[in-house]
């Protein structure tokens, strides 16, 4: 099932800006809403939406400049996708996956970048990032992998696979937490992805066995270990890419759902302006309640872009600026990410019941933006009881400590 990105001339993004970029993105929207319903058919993005991704470098946006990605700000981490969630989520999420490992491999060492883009900057990643779910060995030069990775977005389109692990000493105890660099062709895809929605991420399990990974493309992830560091940031100096995404990792695919909760407000608004009700033959547009829903939704869906965009914003600035998050402002951006999900389900959830029995129908497009939405909710990131009491729990004087944030 895999479909690999054809081997063309090398393309170089590095001369796009970013409102350039968020003009290709926005360009899109109108393609990606015509291909919406082939993706969930396929469950995947179809090859005529990956050509479309690829010639515009919607997938390179966070790439190094060195490699010929755009190397945006990272406010582009949420505002890419998000602008290209109003056309589809599906696809913008597998550009939001696939572009956030785009510019994580700018951490991995020289030689794990050239073996992964030197022939094919195009290459395209995919990921199992649970740490518990893989299991590392240390064996000579490098280690030994093994595990069953959920929810690996994007798969069909990738070559490569970022696979999380967990080493542990004889004793059974974590001694380190690893990322690892493995091509697809050493793994193997399970075909599982039948869902509620999200249908065309195609994000299916991965699974390897006693897989070699040479220490090059294996990354300790162990930030709290006294002394670490990342060693393709020695090459790679931009600001930009220092922001850590195991405090901001939510915000891109929040992105992806605050640009279908747009998407939907859209829809709907227009919906009303055309519709009275079977009924009464009163114009939906004159209750006051649905004035109410349109209001409160469009307010919600406004708020939170700002947020988590700002987020995205001066998280940057602080390591422009040469300092660092402290663990309060790490575990306030995933609060944030969270809590922000919340009031996007709230407004699409208000919104989708005002469709009354027409939202039934698979021919409503509405339909198809509520289902995305509710199988994006499930994301761990997304877990209002999993985000927001760490963060309490510091603001209320108690301690908070994790090896990988």
């Amino acid at each position: 099932m895999q479909m690999s990105a054809p081997k063309t001339e090398h393309r170089d993004f590095s001369d796009v800006s970013y409102d350039e970029a968020i003009e290709r993105a926005r360009s899109l929207i109108p393609f990606l809403r015509e291909h919406a319903e082939a993706n969930e058919k396929a469950t995947m993005l179809v090859p005529t939406v990956v050509d479309a991704l690829h010639e515009t470098g919607m997938f390179r946006f966070l790439q190094p400049k060195a490699w010929g990605g755009m190397e945006l700000d990272f406010v582009s981490y949420f505002n890419v996708p998000e602008m290209l969630g109003r056309g589809d989520a599906s696809t913008s999420w597998v550009v939001a996956n696939l572009a956030s490992h785009q510019r994580g491999v700018s951490l991995w060492p020289k030689q794990a970048q050239e073996e992964i883009w030197g022939d094919n900057p195009d290459a395209m990643i995919a990921s199992g990032i649970a740490y518990p779910q893989g299991n590392g060995k240390i064996v000579g030069g490098g280690i030994e992998l093994t595990g069953r990775w959920g929810f690996s977005s994007g798969v069909d389109i990738s070559e490569w696979e970022q696979l999380a692990c967990i080493v542990k000493n004889d004793d059974g105890k974590p001694i380190d937490w690893l990322m690892c660099q493995v091509p697809l062709s050493e793994c193997e895809v399970i075909d599982d992805w039948q869902t509620l929605g999200l249908r065309g991420t195609g994000s299916r399990t991965v699974t390897c066995e006693k897989v070699f990974v040479p220490e090059h493309r294996a990354l300790s992830m162990y930030v709290g270990k006294p002394g670490h560091d990342f060693p393709g940031l020695k090459i790679h100096t931009n600001p930009t890419l220092k922001v850590p995404v195991s405090a901001l990792g939510g915000h891109c695919i929040a992105g992806v759902m605050t640009g279908n909760a747009t998407a939907m407000l859209e829809h709907t608004t227009e919906l009303v302006k055309q519709r009275s009700t079977s009924y009464t033959g009163s114009k939906m547009r004159d209750f006051q309640t649905v004035q109410l829903r349109i209001g409160m939704a469009g307010a919600k869906i406004d708020a939170v872009r700002l947020w988590l965009s700002n987020d995205c914003a001066e998280a940057h600035g602080i390591y422009r600026d040469g300092g660092s998050l402290d663990i309060p402002t790490r575990l306030r951006y995933k609060r944030n990410c969270a809590m922000g999900m919340k009031l996007l389900g709230e407004a699409v959830d208000s919104l989708f019941e005002m469709l009354g029995a027409n939202g039934i129908y698979d021919s409503i497009v509405m339909q198809r933006l509520y289902r995305d939405h509710h199988a994006a909710a499930g994301h761990f990131s997304f877990s209002t009881d999993a985000q927001l009491t760490p963060w309490a729990q510091v603001e209320l004087g108690g301690e908070f400590s994790s090896p990988t944030l």
